[in-house]
């Protein structure tokens, strides 16, 4: 059985966003396989970001059209904002498990993600049991473990979190396993070795003097150790 493959995703909330067009182009030029944009809604999460809109502008601007977008709802009702980031361009639309409420089932919400030609992912803060996906997991096409409390950059990796992603990898040996949080060539080891194909990175891509260097390190360390 073919392992999903490994795919290193910057986290333009590390960029200058003041040149957010400028800083995706350099990082997507040096070897990135997709840009992973966190949408923080200032309730769910304790800080803002930015939304559709911005994202929208983003696709605009770039020169590289099939450039993968996958962005990261840390919001309270992701239901609201399907339709817009369909039209602004996401191709990953990842939202928290967190959000639902007491015997709410999520799978409508997912069919319709789907249904307007998003792939759809699920994601998990720290405090929550791996097990809260599992009845989705047919339906899904990656799950986010957060590896460090989302709302903030710059947090130290959570190397407890492992044991999700290897329960996930035993159940799911073709689905992709991202992890957020805390991830550079000093936890890629770990993270890969548990299962994790997809690596959101921040810091140690855009702050890194040899970016390509960066993200190819990233990904050779998930191929050496999974």
């Amino acid at each position: 059985m073919t392992p999903p493959k490994a795919m290193i995703g910057p986290s333009v909330l590390a960029s200058d966003l003041s040149n957010l067009v400028g800083e995706s182009q350099r990082v997507l030029a040096a070897g990135a396989d997709f840009l992973h944009l966190d949408v923080m809604d200032g309730h769910f999460v304790p800080n803002l970001t930015f939304g559709a809109p911005v994202i929208a502008s983003l696709r605009k601007g770039l020169d590289n059209k099939d450039a993968i977008f996958d962005v990261h709802l840390m919001v309270t009702n992701p239901e609201k904002w399907v339709e817009d980031m369909a039209n602004a361009g996401a191709d990953i639309f990842t939202f928290h498990v967190e959000v639902t409420s007491v015997g709410e089932d999520l799978t409508p919400l997912i069919n319709n993600i789907k249904s307007k030609g998003m792939k759809v992912g699920l994601a998990i803060k720290p405090n929550t049991p791996v097990t809260s996906v599992y009845k989705y997991l047919d339906l899904l096409d990656l799950v986010l473990v957060m590896t460090v409390e989302p709302g903030f950059g710059g947090q130290s990796f959570m190397g407890d979190m492992m044991s999700k992603v290897e329960d996930l990898r035993k159940r799911c040996p073709e689905m992709d396993i991202e992890v957020d949080g805390g991830l550079s060539m000093s936890t890629i080891s770990t993270a890969a070795a548990a299962g994790a194909n997809m690596i959101v990175a921040g810091s140690s891509v855009f702050k890194s003097t040899d970016v390509a260097q960066a993200i190819a390190d990233l990904r050779n360390g998930v191929v050496e150790n999974r």
